[in-house]
This record gives C-alpha cells, sequence and structure tokens, in this order.
C-alpha cells in the first residue's frame, strides 16, 4: 500500500462516467465531516482503484473517494488470495530494532546470546510469566526486556523495585518464574520513557515481542513457535548482510 499523505488519484468511473480525482485530504475531510471527532491517523491510497485506506490508530478502515461506504474488516485479494489488512498491520507494527534504546531495558543472556529479541512486559502479566517458562527451553538468545507497567495499580512500584535492584535481571527472572517478591529500593528508572516509546510503537498488550528483523508477535509464543520465529529471523537477517 502506497503511504502519502495529500496524494492526488483519479478513481475509476463507471461505463460512460467521467473518473473524478481526488486527494487523500479530499477523503480526510470527508471522513471528519461524517464522523466528527474521530482522530485519523493516517489516509492513504491503495492499489485498489476508487479505495482508500483510514488509519485509526491501530485499526484500518476502507472507503470510497467520497466517503459514502465504509468496510470495516480484512480485505481480501481475491486474485491472489492476500489478505490485503493484514500485510499493512504487519507492516505497520514493523520496527527499526536498531533504534530501540536497549539501555532502558533488562538484558538476559542465554547460551552464547546470538539471537535477540525486545519484549515490553508488565510484572503483573500472566502471559508475561508464561513467555518466560517457555523461554527456559530456548537457548542462545538475548532477550531486552522493557518494563511496561500498565495493568494493576502496584506494576509500576513493581517495576521500580526490579530496575533498581542490584541485579535487576536476577530480580526479574525470580519475580515472573518464582514469584520472589522484590524488595522496595529507589532510583532513576526509564519507566516512563518506557511508557512513551511504547505508545509511539503503538504497544497496547503485554508481552509485546520485537525480533531482530523487525517483525512483532502480541502474546506469548509457546517454546516450539518462539524457536522457530528466532531461527527464521536469524537467517533472514544473515542473508540481509
Amino acid at each position: 500500500l502506497a503511504v502519502a499523505q495529500d496524494t492526488v488519484v483519479s478513481t475509476s468511473g463507471s461505463s460512460g462516467t467521467p473518473a473524478v480525482v481526488v486527494s487523500t485530504q479530499q477523503v480526510r475531510e470527508a471522513f471528519e465531516k461524517r464522523f466528527p471527532g474521530i482522530g485519523l491517523s493516517e489516509v492513504s491510497t491503495t492499489q485498489y482503484p476508487g479505495l482508500f485506506e483510514i488509519r485509526i490508530g491501530t485499526d484500518l478502515l476502507y472507503v470510497d473517494g467520497e466517503v459514502n461506504y465504509v468496510l470495516q474488516g480484512s480485505l481480501i485479494d481475491a486474485r491472489t488470495r492476500t489478505d490485503v489488512t493484514a500485510e499493512r498491520r504487519a507492516d505497520l507494527a514493523r520496527v527499526d530494532f536498531a533504534t530501540l534504546p536497549l539501555k532502558d531495558a533488562i538484558k538476559q543472556v542465554k547460551g552464547d546470546g546470538s539471537r535477540v529479541m525486545a519484549v515490553f512486559e508488565d510484572p503483573n502479566c500472566g502471559y508475561c510469566k508464561m513467555l518466560h517458562r517457555n523461554l527456559k527451553e530456548i537457548d542462545n538468545v538475548t532477550i531486552y526486556t522493557f518494563l511496561f507497567p500498565i495493568l494493576s495499580p502496584d506494576s509500576h512500584e513493581r517495576s521500580r523495585n526490579i530496575w533498581c535492584a542490584s541485579d535487576p535481571a536476577l530480580a526479574w527472572r525470580s519475580w515472573m518464574l518464582e514469584g520472589t517478591q522484590p524488595a522496595a529500593a529507589e532510583c532513576e528508572t526509564p519507566i516512563e520513557s518506557n511508557l512513551a516509546l511504547g505508545r509511539k510503537l503503538m504497544v497496547t498488550g503485554t508481552p509485546a515481542i520485537i525480533f531482530a528483523d523487525g517483525s512483532r508477535v502480541n502474546g506469548a509464543l509457546p517454546a516450539d513457535a518462539l524457536e522457530q520465529k528466532l531461527a527464521q529471523v536469524a537467517q533472514k537477517v544473515a542473508r540481509a548482510r
């Protein structure tokens, strides 16, 4: 999908009807007129004549040039059997791993640490704890955990105590795997920066896993699926070098 603000395109007219020139700005104005108060993130053209993409946060809609019709759901290219919406969501979720501020994450290294992943996690997230149980079966990986306390009132306090521990990686692992309560501690933390980063990257739940190729998976992957994903990403990154 082409992403352009104020792109002007000609929509195909029906038989005997001339094509109409429409810009993404016109589509934006028409949508805002029909649905006032809904904040648009982006209006884009698509490869399909007369069809525009509306992005509202992480949600995607499709409209005609005059916003007379709105499609909510998956757009399927019947010719290629491709889920266009799923591909677009994956593209929007992609992150440049090299830009992540890894100094603000808890670092754990297993084996040679050659494969890397970053995870946004809340200490009270049950699925995050499940992920760490699954990670016990994974070797040769470096895990960067961005503390992302969004679930419970004490998530922020527990995150602070873990970050400020003498060994944050041990404190985090002990809590997530054994339920060992971290001792109260005070220090400067990157938690607010992590929350801002998560909002920027449209992280809406935990765990949110980002791999070295920029792809993202939400949720606790089973160990076999996680191993397969890490292997695929490692091969992809090696080919790109």
